[in-house]
């Protein structure tokens, strides 16, 4: 059976107006957060399902998640934990490795400088709702953590973890001895400072005009302790092949959630919505507009990667199915061979 779900309607009080898609965010940014969570003798599954997610979401690699979703439920998580520092211990666990391709890029680079530049270039294949941007000026070097989030949200938890896992990373790049001259966040101090003083120092400051970090601009030529000049060239190639520049586009953003969410068995015109921010009814104007419907970009999806993976004779055609959004390869071969003409063996073999 097939685990996409068609386009249905709702009544239309259900259906709010137009509005503006949310901005969205790799799951890796929430990266050990149901473990830790759960370390905390608190159920993360209610937690998740106040803010529109589920387990999966967090669970299956490289999914896209509301940027609001992911703020809304760290908050919400700090106040269920009691932990005014919820977003400082998150970041603690965090790896060179949670940059995905960044991070086998990051080895071609040969300073400070050369990293944060490539984040700062790059921070879209990681999330579209954050951006890094780095200033010099009389000796100090700045660094700028911004967030797309709704003008109403609060996100204290995903800023600090978000700053701080940054400043880990690069003490991984550089040296876990070194430190800014101030760390800064625009939310006020919170109550109990505690971890805050003892992870981040006395440099830590609340209530600045910023996100973000300063630090001496000389460190900016500090070597990078990942760097392989053997890499370097190959590592630019890789980064610009892995990281192709992020849609802009509605359609585009549209099209990427039907091909990460198809694994998951939940692709459908609602979930999609959903994480996008808007309701059933924008998605099927917008998809109208293009003169395309959400069943058709999937199919159209589906054909797209079906060819790529039943060439690769690594992968079973059951593995495919399931890949494609088929809860039963049955279902998953009537389709194939409507689409190409011949069954995924067959078809397979020929090439």
């Amino acid at each position: 059976m097939d685990q996409t779900e068609g386009e249905g309607t709702l009544p239309f009080d259900d259906y709010r107006k137009d509005a503006a898609m949310t901005l969205l965010v790799r799951n890796a940014a929430l990266t050990g957060y149901l473990d830790f969570i759960r370390s905390r003798k608190v159920d993360p599954l209610p937690l998740l399902r106040s803010v529109g997610l589920q387990a999966a979401d967090l669970a299956m690699p490289n999914q896209w998640i509301a940027i609001d979703a992911a703020t809304q439920l760290l908050e919400r998580s700090a106040e269920a934990t009691g932990l005014e520092d919820l977003g400082i211990r998150l970041a603690e666990n965090r790896k060179m490795t949670n940059l995905g391709p960044i991070s086998v890029a990051a080895q071609g680079e040969p300073d400070m400088r050369g990293v944060l530049m490539l984040l700062g270039n790059y921070q879209h294949i990681r999330s579209e709702a954050i951006s890094i941007r780095i200033a010099e000026a009389d000796g100090i070097a700045k660094v700028r953590v911004g967030f797309d989030v709704r003008p109403d949200g609060v996100y204290r938890q995903f800023s600090e973890m978000t700053v701080w896992a940054l400043v880990r990373l690069i003490r991984i790049v550089v040296g876990k001895n070194w430190n800014p001259v101030i760390i800064c966040f625009t939310h006020a101090a919170p109550v109990a400072r505690t971890l805050h003083l003892r992870t981040l120092g006395n440099s830590v400051q609340f209530g600045n005009n910023f996100n973000g970090f300063e630090f001496h601009a000389c460190d900016l030529d500090i070597l990078n302790s990942q760097y392989d000049p053997l890499f370097q060239s190959f590592a630019k190639d890789y980064i610009d092949t892995i990281a192709s520049p992020r849609p802009v586009g509605d359609l585009d953003r549209v099209r990427e959630l039907i091909e990460t969410t198809l694994p998951t068995g939940r692709c459908s015109l609602q979930h999609v919505a959903k994480t996008l921010g808007v309701n059933r009814v924008t998605v099927h104007r917008l998809l109208a507009r293009s003169n395309t419907s959400f069943s058709e970009i999937v199919n159209t999806t589906r054909a797209e990667l079906a060819q790529k993976y039943v060439t690769q004779q690594a992968r079973s055609l059951t593995d495919i199915a399931g890949l494609l959004g088929f809860s039963e390869l049955s279902a998953f071969s009537r389709w194939f061979r409507t689409e190409f003409g011949s069954s995924p063996t067959v078809w397979r073999a020929a090439r």
